[in-house]
């Protein structure tokens, strides 16, 4: 839980509008940050786990096609684009987090 809410920081130090696994009932503030745990990667050593990394799907939401937003969250550390869509005038950017 600790490590998460290092997580939640180090988003909001991008933005204050940070959600996670925000309920239907939330009206999000925009432009925000969404995340959820997503999977993890363990690496192995002698045929037992050694080190194992959380994973979170992070998703940047604005209204401006030309946000910074996006491209601090993917400065971040062992983070990855995914993928981009738009719906409802809003631009959604999807990024993969190891934290």
């Amino acid at each position: 839980m600790a490590q998460r809410l290092q997580l939640q920081s180090l988003l909001e130090s991008i933005t204050p509008n940070v959600y996670f696994q925000p309920p239907p009932n939330v009206d999000l503030q925009y432009p925000c940050i969404v995340y959820s745990r997503d999977g993890s990667r363990t690496q192995h050593a002698e045929n037992s786990p050694y080190l194992r990394t959380k994973r979170y799907m992070v998703t940047v939401i604005d209204r401006d096609p030309d946000s910074v937003l996006p491209d601090r969250v993917e400065a971040l550390s062992l983070c990855d684009f995914d993928r981009f869509y738009a719906t409802e005038n809003l631009n959604h950017y999807v990024f993969n987090l190891f934290f």
